[in-house]
Order: structure tokens, then sequence, then C-alpha cells
């Protein structure tokens, strides 16, 4: 179960792929970070978006959008924005968190951002047209509600991804700066680039993956309820 997939562009056998248990699918998943660089077809690319899209959306609004990257130039625009936030956000990981489990993470990262020009399929979901202007004093919760039209179709591509075998990982420090981002991609302004999907063959194994108890973080009724 937790063993690589061989890689494929035979679309047949990426269906017969996609009919993995859903809970195989869930408890196996995790983020992978190390990839190899050779190309994903991309009619599976294009697949995946097909399955995010069955996601949930507010008010089914489906304010989406997908930019699929494979070429180097935004890559490396891409790329440079990341190692800019990884020498703020690495160094502070490394500072707060010293156990062996945050380690492994931080180093898998650190792969990443170092190859990240050679992820070979990279997914910007985006959200067309903001929850407020800034200037409108509404709800923080605005922002949550808008955000959340997004990443059940974010969770249904990554689970897609790991029923086909492909390895996948959720990251957002690329678009460190939102205005760079869109001038790479030719984005207009009222799309918000979310975050980015790196997608490739893997080169590790799946979950299993640390977990906490679940009774640990349930909560009956209200904070502490058992």
């Amino acid at each position: 179960m937790t063993e690589p997939l061989p890689p494929t562009d035979d679309l047949d056998e990426v269906e017969r792929r996609l009919r993995m248990p859903l809970v195989d699918a869930m408890v196996t998943q995790r983020s992978i970070r190390r990839i190899l660089p050779d190309p994903v077809e991309p009619a599976i690319v294009r697949r995946l978006i097909e399955l995010g899209l069955e996601g949930p959306t507010g008010s089914n609004g489906q304010n989406w959008e997908f930019v699929v990257v494979t070429d180097p130039g935004p890559k490396a625009v891409l790329a440079k924005q990341y190692r800019r936030a990884w020498k703020i956000y690495g160094g502070l990981g490394q500072r707060l968190r010293k156990d062996d489990q945050t380690t492994r993470i931080l180093k898998s990262v650190k792969w990443q951002v170092d190859h990240f020009e050679e992820v070979p399929v990279m997914v910007v979901a985006c959200l067309k047209n903001g929850p407020r202007p800034p200037v409108l004093p509404v709800p923080a919760i605005a922002d949550s509600s808008h955000y959340g039209s997004i990443y059940p179709s974010v969770q249904n591509l990554l689970l897609g991804a790991r029923a086909i075998g492909l390895g996948a990982s959720l990251v957002t420090l690329p678009l460190w700066s939102g205005i760079v981002a869109r001038r790479a991609l030719g984005l207009p302004a009222s799309v918000d680039p979310t975050s980015v999907i790196c997608l490739g063959w893997p080169i590790g194994k799946y979950g299993p993956k640390p977990r906490r108890p679940v009774d640990e973080v349930l909560h009956l009724e209200r904070w502490g309820g058992s």
C-alpha cells in the first residue's frame, strides 16, 4: 500500500488506480517533496483538476482557477521566492522545534527548496475576487470563508494524486510576494494565488505517518469536554 507505483502515461491505468479505496488513500497520503524530474502526462494533470472541481465551494460560486506551470521561467521566479521565505521560516522552525520528526521534515523541505526548479508540474490554485477590499471593516472570518472555497478542491486533487501514484505536496512559501507571483503567472489583480501543488513521480514511499491520538484532539460540546 505504501510502496511507490511505477510511473505511467496510460490513461486506462490511471483510471484503474483512481479506484483505490478512499480510506487507503487517506491513511497513506502524506506530503511527498522528493520527486523525480521526469515529466507527468498533461492528461493526468487535467484529470486531477477535474477531480478537484468536484469539491464543495462556498455558495457553489466555483470561483477557482488553476494555473499549470511547467515552463522554467515562472518556476525560477517561484523558486527564488521560496528560498527567500525559507531563509526566515526554515531557521525559525529549527530553533523552535528540535525533535527528530521536525528535523526530518525540515530536511525534506530543504531538499524541495534546493530542487524546486526540477519539479515537473506545479499547479497554482487560485481564487477570483477576494473576500473584501482591505478598507472595509468586515469580520476576519470572511477570509476563512473565502479560502474555504479552494481547499476542499485542493484536497480532492491531492487524494487523486495519491491514488494514481504521484508524489504531491502543498506549499505556500513560493507565493511569498503576491505581486511577484501574479506577474510571473500573468494573473490579474482580481485573482488570488493561494497555494502551489507540486506534482511528480515520487522518490520515496507514501504513509503511514505519525498522528496524535484522536482522544487528544477531540472535545465534546466545549473545550476540554470528554
